[in-house]
């Protein structure tokens, strides 16, 4: 459970699935795509959070998932009395552990002896390492050398790539995010982490005119990847690498073509349940 304030009116929807797996973490992601800002995960399904004011009666005609007849959902809604979001987010946080080197952990759990520590609390934000994209990134992150690399944590969440990419080497770090939420989170972690050189940045795509990077890491959804790949070409330096994540295994083809149409040739990927993460290099 990730926290918001109890001044804000929220409701809850619960969705029980059949069957679960995979589709609970494919669920929650097309959720989020359509404004619900968290999740917990249940026995049947997940129950998910999104404020009154963005709730209508359309919204899930929005979500793929519950139309489409990979599975069958069943769903129903309630308004949130007020409720203590930090005390529920710490209940259902755990650590993660990324190949034995990086731990993600929040404030109040212990710290262990790993290479990489990165403290981070979520709040609204998404990127605590326990969703397979950002697990992937992680893992991305941990097999590259990127001592004296300028970088790009596009669509960056908590931040907590972006602060991997420093303690990694980079020299510089821009982290760019959309989401105003976001923003204020990843000044809060990257600060919270003792790290410098990591600029955050509310914007999108065109915060980037003027800017060039030897590394760009994109973990966002299939559509925004395909609208913004060509200016993250412009963006990467020849010899550059882009990292992209936040799309499933069937959509491969279809952003590795679009980066092939914009000079970029894929490499290699990583797969973790039914999501993908690819890298490419521009030529």
């Amino acid at each position: 459970m990730q926290t918001h304030s109890t001044d804000l009116k929220y409701v809850e929807y619960t969705f029980e699935l059949t069957p679960k797996d995979p589709w609970n973490d494919v669920l929650m992601a097309q959720l989020g795509e359509v404004g619900f800002e968290s999740f917990m995960e249940t026995d049947q399904g997940c129950k998910a959070y999104i404020l009154q004011s963005k709730d209508h009666k359309n919204l899930l005609d929005q979500v793929e998932l519950m139309h489409n007849g990979w599975c069958d959902v069943a769903f129903a809604k309630a308004d949130v009395p007020a409720t203590n979001w930090n005390a529920e987010w710490e209940k259902n946080f755990d650590p993660i552990t990324v190949d034995d080197r990086c731990q993600v952990r929040a404030p109040f759990h212990q710290a262990k002896e790993v290479e990489y520590d990165i403290v981070i609390e979520p709040k609204m934000s998404f990127g605590t390492g326990h969703h397979q994209t950002t697990h992937m990134m992680i893992q991305h992150l941990l097999k590259e050398d990127l001592s004296g690399l300028e970088v790009l944590d596009m669509g960056s969440g908590t931040g907590v790539l972006a602060i991997l990419a420093r303690m990694r080497g980079a020299t510089r770090v821009d982290a760019i995010d959309i989401d105003t939420w976001c923003y204020e989170n990843a000044l809060e972690n990257v600060e919270r982490n003792k790290v410098d050189q990591i600029e955050v940045i509310l914007g999108g795509a065109e915060q980037l005119e003027g800017r060039s990077y030897d590394m760009i890491i994109a973990n966002i959804n299939r559509n925004i990847l395909l609208q913004d790949i060509p200016t993250y070409a412009n963006s990467l330096k020849s010899g550059g690498l882009i990292l992209f994540s936040g799309f499933y295994t069937e959509d491969l083809q279809q952003i590795m073509d679009c980066c092939r149409a914009h000079g970029m040739e894929y490499v290699m990927h990583l797969t973790k349940d039914n999501w993908v993460a690819p890298k490419a290099m521009k030529g």
